[in-house]
């Protein structure tokens, strides 16, 4: 039954992961203003740990393959917001759907994605001193703190409201309107003197 109820919000997943691709891939985009963490929250939110787990990783590693650069980073990102995933579901999932929570997990979890992939994964991967791999991010990180806290604002809510609440996305929900739409269709191709009477009356 869980199983089953889960795999109603099928389709919203496919949103969040079409926003967080289409996002990334405007051209011109300022360094590390990414959606992923805001959109990744309303999902954690919902449904919890592995939600936020699964979706943090797969968004990374979606867009890697969507964009032909699969390598060392791709799994150390996607492990990483893998975990920020998990976390935020931990918290989140026993609050409201309210921007001052997302805004707060935004930032701790942006200070320490950052702190993980930036001077400690340059240190070991590209052998960069700390201090230097340190105080080169720093910049990179306000660019990313101002994404996720503006993303936290808007696009989390909106995605909750609009995408992660809305029972219309559901796929009994989408199945039952296509089957309607059927029904009408096959009908006023029977009785076309229908379907002229409702335009008339329109």
């Amino acid at each position: 039954m869980e199983v089953k109820k889960k795999n109603q919000n099928i389709f919203k997943y496919i949103i969040g992961f079409g926003v967080c691709v289409l996002i990334r891939l405007i051209p011109f985009r300022p360094p590390n203003v990414e959606p992923v963490t805001g959109t990744m929250l309303p999902f954690s939110k919902k449904w919890g740990w592995l939600s936020g787990a699964l979706f943090g990783a797969l968004s990374m590693i979606l867009f890697d393959f969507i964009t032909g650069k699969v390598g060392t980073w791709t799994w150390v990102t996607a492990g990483m917001m893998g975990l920020v995933g998990a976390a935020s579901g931990l918290y989140l999932n026993k609050k409201e759907s309210k921007i001052r929570y997302y805004v707060g997990v935004s930032i701790i979890a942006t200070l320490i994605y950052d702190f993980v992939t930036g001077p400690i994964m340059s240190s070991l991967i590209w052998k960069m001193p700390f201090m230097l791999a340190l105080i080169g991010q720093l910049p990179f990180t306000l660019y990313h703190l101002i994404g996720n806290i503006t993303f936290a604002i808007t696009l989390s809510p909106l995605l909750y409201k609009w995408v992660i609440a809305n029972k219309q996305l559901e796929v009994e929900s989408i199945k039952e309107k296509i089957k309607e739409s059927q029904i009408v269709y096959y009908f006023t191709k029977e009785h076309p003197q229908i379907k002229t009477q409702a335009l008339e009356i329109k």
